[in-house]
């Protein structure tokens, strides 16, 4: 099992908050919201682990996590 510091479960948050917003309100489900999540678990795991990373791994994802749920 893969730990994370508290710090960094709290940047993996404030990451997936600043995505959230990046996301057209229509398709901001809780649904998305979990993949967006996943996502930046699994870039957290490879290693990204500022802000700034996150956000762009799980923002480059946004279109392809809207197409696949629609």
């Amino acid at each position: 099992m893969t730990y994370y510091s508290p710090q960094l479960i709290q940047t993996m948050r404030d990451a997936l908050d600043a995505v959230m917003t990046k996301v057209p309100m229509k398709h901001a489900t809780p649904g998305l919201k979990a993949h967006l999540a996943e996502v930046i678990l699994q870039a957290a795991a490879q290693g990204l682990t500022s802000h700034d990373a996150l956000v762009a791994a799980a923002s480059d994802q946004i279109l392809t996590i809207i197409s696949m749920l629609s």
